[in-house]
């Protein structure tokens, strides 16, 4: 099935390029939980219960609905739990059964299972999303989908993991992580340093201080 309007076909070339920064997004990803022992991926840092393997799970589970399921293509690597979720927000927990290692291996045959259904669908393929639109929605419009999840929470564990131990960055060849203060990346001191300008300068704006506001 075909859409003639051009607000539902790509090019490969367009296909290609969101490709590529979906591809940094999950290295990114996977790169937040390295050198990290099997609490501080799982431990919860926010009150909704924001989880590095959690978000590593729930991004399994959308790699494998909307370059798997939305086509018809179902992987034959999906884990049990894809589908099946009875509570919300399910997905995002990291159960005492599933170890860091399967995990990581179910997020990385959901993205290969991705990548093949990319490179299989032809450009012009569509597919129906009622909970994004009622309308159909083509394969540019659900790689852009993708792309902005996965990127959303590759921001959220790029938060988790600076209040875990400090590091900061989007790929070890980026890495903000050890303080030296090398290049344009401040060292410890230089963080504290900005850390208190941006509070006195919002203390500053909204008129708060030391117990008053």
């Amino acid at each position: 099935m075909s859409v003639p309007t051009t607000d539902r076909t790509a090019t490969r070339v367009q296909l290609d390029e969101l490709h590529r920064y979906l591809v940094e997004a999950r290295g990114s990803l996977l790169w937040k939980i390295d050198g990290l022992d099997e609490y501080d991926v799982r431990r919860p840092l926010t009150p909704s219960g924001t989880n590095l393997l959690g978000l590593i799970k729930h991004l399994t589970g959308v790699e494998l609905l909307y370059l798997g399921a939305c086509f018809g293509r179902i992987s034959a690597h999906a884990p049990g739990w894809f589908g099946q979720q009875s509570a919300v927000r399910s997905d995002f927990l990291a159960t005492t059964d599933e170890s860091r290692d399967q995990l990581i291996q179910d997020y990385r045959h959901a993205c290969a299972h991705a990548d093949a259904t990319l490179a299989a669908l032809p450009d012009d393929a569509v597919t129906h999303a009622p909970w994004l639109s009622p309308e159909p929605l083509g394969l540019h419009r659900i790689l852009v989908h993708l792309v902005t999840e996965t990127e959303h929470h590759v921001g959220h564990a790029d938060i988790v993991r600076e209040l875990i131990d400090g590091s900061l960055g989007r790929s070890e060849a980026e890495s903000e992580l050890d303080n030296t203060g090398g290049g344009d990346v401040p060292d410890a001191e230089g963080w504290r340093h900005r850390y208190e300008m941006v509070e006195a300068t919002a203390r500053a704006a909204s008129g708060f201080t030391a117990g008053v506001r």
